[in-house]
């Protein structure tokens, strides 16, 4: 299993315990390279860095940070610094979960695999949860990592599709193949002011109310399985097409259907 090429990002940056603790996990899998941005870079999604240069920096063996955002990070490892295209991308272990339609749609971990899944390279998303204290576990989560990313070599994976991971605090009861439960966001928006009066804002976190079915991620990680949700990038809503073609909604509006 040598020859193996893995890459690992995240967006909490390269210099993130969650990341180092991934290193460690899979590091006699293969050639194990690091490229991740050079600071914290959560909630960024897909982003891309087009209205400036970007700058890569050697931080170490193998491991390179990157002035962007995971999405850069990827697109930089494959153009610019690994050999050839990877045989696994892993992103995280990320400072906390990444569950429901809602976190992944802002999450910079998920976006990593996400990117990856664009250039064809099998991909998975790795988050762990705090235990009750708010101490984060990388030691277990690593290895539940690595054992996925073993198995993952022996997966065919379809142009598009990708794996999103969630790990419990200990102790871990097993595994859950998934699908997306619900994290509704209400965010405080906290308005201040600098010493020259003018108002600025934060976005909060406040408290989202989870909800998920017996099949959800959201309901797995709760009792207490690691969730894994495979994904794809393609959104469409084939029901909702499939209503609009019957319906005629946009007949006679003076554009050609395209049948």
């Amino acid at each position: 299993m040598t020859d193996l090429l893995i890459l690992l990002t995240n967006d909490d940056g390269y210099f993130s315990a969650g990341l180092q603790a991934l290193q460690d996990g899979v590091r006699n899998l293969g050639r194990i390279v690091t490229v991740a941005p050079d600071r914290e870079k959560s909630a960024t999604s897909l982003s891309l860095t087009l209205r400036r240069p970007l700058r890569v920096r050697e931080a170490g063996p193998e491991i390179y940070s990157v002035d962007g955002t995971p999405a850069d990070c990827v697109y930089m490892a494959v153009q610019k610094i690994l050999p050839r295209k990877p045989d696994l991308l892993l992103s995280g272990i990320n400072h906390g979960p990444n569950l429901g339609r809602q976190d992944i749609a802002y999450s910079g971990t998920v976006a990593g695999a996400l990117q990856g899944s664009f250039l064809g390279i099998p991909s998975a998303a790795f988050s762990l949860h705090a235990d009750v204290k708010g101490f984060f576990s990388f030691d277990h989560a690593a290895r539940i990592a690595r054992e996925i990313a073993l198995r993952m070599t022996a997966m065919s994976f379809a142009p598009g599709s990708l794996l999103n991971v969630n790990i419990p605090p200990l102790p871990v009861k097993g595994v859950r193949i998934t699908s997306l439960g619900q994290k509704r966001y209400d965010p405080r928006i906290i308005e201040k002011r600098d010493p020259r009066r003018a108002s600025y804002f934060w976005i909060g976190t406040g408290r989202p109310k989870a909800t998920g079915g017996p099949g959800s991620d959201i309901r797995a990680v709760a009792q207490g399985f690691v969730s894994i949700t495979p994904l794809q990038t393609d959104p469409t809503d084939t029901v909702l097409a499939e209503n609009l073609r019957n319906a005629g909604t946009f007949d006679g509006c003076g554009l050609d259907s395209g049948d």
